[in-house]
């Protein structure tokens, strides 16, 4: 309970001569500010005095204090409360009495603040101390907030605050996508990819965070062919997943699957790793969506280095429980509208606009509660069009969504759902094609990406089994007695593909002999004359590799555009044929 007594002694000094001239109370007495505080506390919860002081208040001062009145706990944070009422000025024991704030008031804040009727103090929050604006338990009982200026209308009585109200369902939408759990299959990719390269990632030195990791660019460019959904983003996002949920490390700069781990969210019914990722992007405090909110670029420095991205998904997830039907579509313009009216701060510990360095595409910084929209509210719909559709708990519209049967389980409205899974068996072709639906145990299908080479992704995914995949295997310690007893197992009773038996008896005592494979560039002359000419001159003999017959030597790749000038110099004219 914040009693008034308690507030008075968390105060500023400097505002105590103040409310003794609004409430009346004669100072010279009293030997210290403890004194001067309990009288005070005296006259400010005499419900006499308190009427004397409210029937000076105007209409405006008035419906602020309703507005406050009618928040939680009479209790609003000081930088929203501001932001509809004014600021309060600071000002020391001599300002005071220079410029009576009591009676010359700058805004309707710092008039209800000079005479006592509000407080500012401080409050822990899950995002950290915020400083709040609020109204003394003892002294709101005594407030005669029943007389307005309105009482002797019979008609017209004072509009009570409007309350947080929820988001209308949306009868047609444009465009609709729904969720699906892709997500699922798409990390079991990756994690055969990280098992099967173990790359080195890439990142950003200014971050220095596990989120600012990302698979560097050609590893990005062999992995998309083979996932279901498309775009870096959501990889990164997958990356950013797999090592919340324990599934990836990194070590020596290389991600890597944890095998236990690994193998047993691999082993799990597809309704299970669903949830098991939904619970880790919740808790997550490696991948914090705010970076990647495309045309935000946050930097370090301020209180945005102390940023807790999980506190802030719960409080969007609170949101979502809070304001949005359960069944239907609604705008997510309505939804950030909503938050902006009735909890803006929800990230912003103490409601600081200040001191986070984040710039927009243009290079400049977006300060102020006037960025609100290009941050707060585009995290926001990041958030939905982003992980929440990833992840399978939100279908997707043009500024529309609905929340899935995993999303209303993610809120918790209703239990977690678990859909049949009916088991599929891997198809096992003449020619060593495997096809691998998506109903086949993600874990079958990781054991499958090991030793084949991969050909396309899809329902089935397809994988061939040769040469270069079964030499990939073996340097993961996979012999081709493992791959034949797999492949044995998933036929059943049905014989292996004769094709098959062939292929691993031959690899069955590893590779018999190596050769490679080698592109050069070919300088070819038109006569044995000119050849030797070239070959018998130092400073074009620098230029050339082993030399292939009387008219043929190879050149080093990174030399021939200077050996193209040095023939010129020597007379000689060069053609230059591109051969596909």
């Amino acid at each position: 309970m914040r009693t008034l007594n308690r507030s008075l002694r968390e105060s500023d000094p400097a505002l105590l001569p103040a409310l003794a001239r609004v409430w009346q109370v004669n100072l010279d007495t009293l030997m210290d500010s403890g004194e001067i505080i309990d009288a005070l506390t005296k006259a400010m919860l005499n419900p006499d005095r308190a009427e004397q002081v409210w029937s000076t208040l105007d209409d405006k001062w008035r419906g602020a204090l309703f507005t406050l009145i009618g928040s939680p706990s009479a209790k609003m944070p000081a930088h929203r409360f501001e932001r509809l009422f004014g600021e309060i000025r600071r000002m020391g024991a001599a300002q005071v009495e220079r410029e009576r704030p009591d009676q010359n008031p700058a805004t309707i804040a710092e008039a209800l603040y000079y005479k006592g009727l509000i407080m500012q103090g401080y409050e822990n929050t899950d995002a950290g101390p915020r400083a709040v604006v609020y109204i003394p338990d003892d002294l709101l009982g005594v407030l005669p907030t029943h007389r307005t200026a309105y009482e002797n209308l019979e008609d017209e009585p004072l509009e009570a605050p409007e309350e947080a109200v929820g988001i209308e369902p949306l009868e047609d939408v444009v465009n609709p996508r729904n969720a699906d759990t892709s997500v699922v299959d798409d990390l079991t990719t990756l994690l055969a990819y990280l098992q099967l390269h173990g790359p080195m990632l890439d990142i950003d030195e200014r971050m220095r965070h596990l989120s600012d990791y990302r698979l560097a660019q050609a590893d990005c460019d062999a992995l998309m062919p083979h996932l279901l959904t498309k775009g870096e983003s959501r990889l990164t996002f997958l990356l950013g997943l797999a090592l919340s949920a324990d599934l990836v490390e990194i070590q020596s700069g290389r991600a890597v699957p944890r095998r236990a781990e690994a193998r047993r969210w691999l082993e799990r019914p597809r309704a299970d790793q669903v949830r098991r990722l939904v619970e880790a992007w919740q808790e997550s405090h490696i991948y914090r969506d705010l970076w990647h909110v495309p045309g935000l670029f946050p930097e370090p420095g301020g209180t945005l280095d102390q940023y807790d991205p999980a506190v802030v998904r719960h409080a969007v997830l609170d949101f979502l429980t809070d304001l949005v039907p359960g069944q239907a579509w609604w705008s997510i313009e309505a939804l950030i509208q909503a938050v902006k009216e009735t909890d803006p701060d929800f990230q912003r510990p103490g409601g600081d606009y200040d001191s986070w360095y984040i710039r927009n595409e243009a290079g400049d910084y977006l300060e102020g509660f006037e960025s609100w929209d290009a941050v707060e509210g585009a995290l926001l719909e990041h958030i939905i069009l982003g992980p929440m559709h990833w992840l399978g708990l939100t279908d997707i519209a043009e500024d529309a969504a609905r929340l899935t049967a995993y999303g209303r389980a993610a809120l918790r409205l209703s239990p977690w759902p678990v859909p049949p899974e009916p088991a599929d068996r891997i198809v096992v072709k003449e020619d060593g094609t495997l096809l691998v639906s998506r109903r086949v145990s993600r874990i079958d299908r990781f054991q499958v990406a090991r030793f084949t080479s991969w050909v396309s992704a899809g329902d089935p995914y397809a994988y061939r089994l040769d040469a270069r995949g079964i030499a990939r295997a073996a340097s993961q310690g996979i012999t081709t007695t493992h791959i034949s007893g797999f492949i044995s197992k998933m036929l059943g009773d049905a014989p292996v593909p004769p094709a098959i038996v062939r292929l691993l008896d031959n690899w069955r005592e590893g590779p018999a002999t190596t050769v490679s494979l080698e592109r050069l560039l070919v300088l070819r002359t038109t006569s044995t004359e000119v050849m030797d000419r070239i070959w018998d001159t130092p400073a074009l003999r620098r230029y050339l590799g082993a030399r292939l017959g009387e008219m043929a030597v190879i050149v080093r790749a990174d030399q021939w555009e200077a050996l193209r000038d040095a023939l010129g110099e020597q007379g000689i004219q060069v053609e230059v044929v591109h051969s596909q």
